[in-house]
């Protein structure tokens, strides 16, 4: 199911043995799947504290344990380590864990959220900020809702008209405007003041 390179699997044999050894195993999951938000999972976990159905693969030194719930997003996943001079780069390639984006017939508002989970909302996250779609009226406004880092920015006018507005433009050129639903003056902890 999950292929793991042999680079690491000497990496994780070297991490357990390096936490205790025999009592450790790992254990993968998805957070959020079928979202543009998913990620990966990967902890040490007590070799005995595995639930009945997880699914089991054993390698040299270590057994990983994927939760069930996880299996189908993990189809045809991939963990490999890179060594280098500062250490080493461990990545996971996951194809299937974000789903697919809505198709062209889907709801215009399902394209929008999609696009604003997958592009925009990565970005703002870095300042600890968030953008949700709050509705799309009958004359193709697109109406947002701040929050976090964004609730009170100083900054969410710049935001909003070149970020955001740009690049749901280019996805969906039948908007005819972009609006801000959010009252910013209550915002309690914007990223600029």
């Amino acid at each position: 199911m999950i292929e793991i390179s042999s680079a690491a699997q000497a990496y994780f044999h070297k991490l357990i043995e390096q936490q205790g050894g025999d009592d450790l195993a790992l254990r993968l999951s998805v957070l959020a799947p079928g979202t543009p938000r998913a990620v990966c999972d990967l902890q040490f976990w007590p070799s005995d504290r595995h639930q009945a159905d997880d699914r089991k693969q054993s390698f040299e030194g270590f057994d990983l344990y994927v939760e069930p719930r996880s299996v189908d997003w993990l189809e045809g996943a991939e963990i490999d380590f890179d060594e280098d001079e500062t250490g080493g780069q461990l990545s996971i390639r996951a194809p299937g864990i974000k789903g697919d984006a809505p198709g062209d017939d889907a709801p215009l508002a399902d394209r929008i959220q999609w696009v604003l989970d997958a592009e925009i909302n990565p970005n703002l996250a870095s300042h600890g900020g968030h953008v949700n779609l709050e509705t799309v009226t009958e004359k193709q406004e697109v109406v947002l809702r701040f929050g976090g880092g964004c609730h009170g920015c100083g900054m969410v006018g710049v935001t909003l008209k070149q970020g955001i507005e740009t690049t749901l433009k280019e996805h969906f050129p039948e908007i005819t405007a972009i609006l801000d639903a959010t009252d910013h003056a209550s915002g309690e902890n914007p990223y600029y003041q």
